[in-house]
């Protein structure tokens, strides 16, 4: 795992992408060129992914997020982790997040 996404990092959405909650589906539309996958203009998550999406407000580190999410699934913690971080440096990869700093 990259320093990037180091568990006491804080992230929050980039200001390039806006993203609105549609019938029970979260939906995220790039407003700039270039962010996210040339292939892809919408991105959607599933139930897990929403859940850590919502903990992105740009005020917990990951490692709460983490915490919040084991205790409301129940779990494994390790397995929450390796999907927020893998989930978070996609994110970063593509630009939909940004770190704050």
């Amino acid at each position: 795992m990259t320093d990037r996404t180091g568990l006491d990092r804080i992230f929050k959405p980039s200001e390039e992408i806006v993203a609105r909650e549609i019938e029970g589906e979260l939906i995220i539309v790039p407003l700039t060129a270039g962010i996210g996958d040339i292939e892809d203009e919408l991105f959607t998550f599933n139930a897990s992914g929403r859940a850590i999406w919502k903990g992105l407000d740009g005020r917990k580190p990951l490692k709460a997020i983490i915490g919040e999410l084991a205790a409301q699934f129940e779990g494994d913690p390790e397995e929450i982790e390796e999907d927020v971080l893998g989930l978070v440096e996609e994110l970063v990869k593509r630009r939909i997040v940004v770190e704050v700093v």
